[in-house]
């Protein structure tokens, strides 16, 4: 922000980024020559040949803009009321420019859903433009180090006392089924995605990064890969007391062991910690007992890296993105 105090650069701030701000968005437009569509009001061409495809299954959601990138690009907002979990929420999302890139029109992309560190209430960090996230996917899939992603930015627990640990803890709202199952179903019916694991992980900060690591081990059969950042490896929400089988049932270790014991599917867990911060014991404790059989695992280390999102998003610029992107199905281009 400070760099924006100066009269030219609020100007730009103000009516750039904010250029918008609060205005319908739309994703997904057809070619001007595509005939036919998909679901009514989601602007999808005819599917392609691929059965891995997932057209839009709406009903379309209202997205409202909250930031606009240089590239045109924007983050938007919709209120989500989940039907399997029934807690209510917010949830951001940006789509790369690939989307409305009329070749295309007739292919899924894959899905990031990105988690923040902290309580995660009532906003999602990563909806920020300032931390780069959007930016360093798009510069990836120019350099070609990183597939186009769609963003999904939810929020993480539905208030700012305490941690869910990205689970259904007894008594208390369900947050596992909210990010197992409603997110990816608000994704799906919006956007062209794929129907496999192939086109779904997770990205996550801290406490994010243990959400998102718990819901591949728990969830194999739904999402192929994690970026976990700085996080921890164990549940430690103090609403579990009283409820050890059901911590131990959202444990990602012994997720882990079940998966190992079970063969598969197979899983990649890409952990990042910055050098200036602790935990990197922790990471490669984990790495050692559980990386084995269908669980791979590589620990990355940013070089004079901190417990932050800026530092976060230069290690995924080096490091994460590529190798995540390495083992998911990208967009297809129409032929011609």
């Amino acid at each position: 922000m400070a760099l924006l105090a100066g009269g030219g650069g609020w100007a730009y701030f103000k009516t750039d980024w904010f250029d918008g701000n609060g205005e319908t968005v739309s994703y997904g437009k057809p070619p001007a020559d595509a005939k036919g569509s998909g679901t009514p009001g989601t602007g999808a061409a005819k599917p392609s040949g691929d059965p891995d495809l997932s057209m839009p299954t709406g009903p379309a959601a209202e997205f409202k803009q909250t930031s606009k990138l240089d590239d045109g690009t924007r983050i938007s907002k919709t209120r989500l009321k989940g039907a399997k979990s029934g807690f209510e929420g917010d949830v951001w999302v940006w789509t790369p420019k690939e989307y409305d890139d009329p070749k295309y029109a007739k292919s899924g992309f894959p899905v990031l859903i990105a988690l923040p560190g902290g309580n995660g209430h009532p906003t999602n960090y990563w909806a920020d433009r300032s931390l780069g996230l959007q930016k360093a996917v798009a510069e990836g899939v120019g350099k070609g180090t990183s597939l186009p992603f769609i963003l999904v930015m939810p929020v993480l627990n539905p208030d700012n006392k305490y941690y869910y640990d990205g689970s259904d803890i007894p008594n208390q709202p369900k947050m596992g089924t909210w990010m197992a199952e409603d997110v990816p179903e608000l994704a799906r019916a919006n956007f062209r995605t794929w129907k496999s694991r192939d086109g779904w992980a997770f990205m996550g900060n801290s406490s994010g990064a243990f959400v998102g690591l718990k819901q591949l081990m728990q969830h194999p059969d739904k999402f192929r890969a994690v970026i976990a950042n700085g996080g921890e490896t164990a549940p430690d929400s103090p609403l579990w007391k009283g409820f050890k089988a059901e911590m131990d049932a959202n444990d990602p270790g012994k997720l882990a062991q079940k998966l190992i014991t079970a063969k598969g599917p197979e899983v990649y867990v890409n952990f990042q910690y910055g050098t200036k911060e602790g935990g990197r014991d922790r990471l490669e404790k984990f790495q050692r007992d559980h990386g084995k059989g269908p669980i791979k695992i590589d620990v990355y280390e940013i070089k004079g890296g901190d417990h932050n999102g800026w530092d976060y998003v230069r290690g995924m610029k080096e490091q994460g993105l590529q190798a995540v992107s390495k083992i998911m199905k990208g967009p297809k281009p129409a032929a011609g």
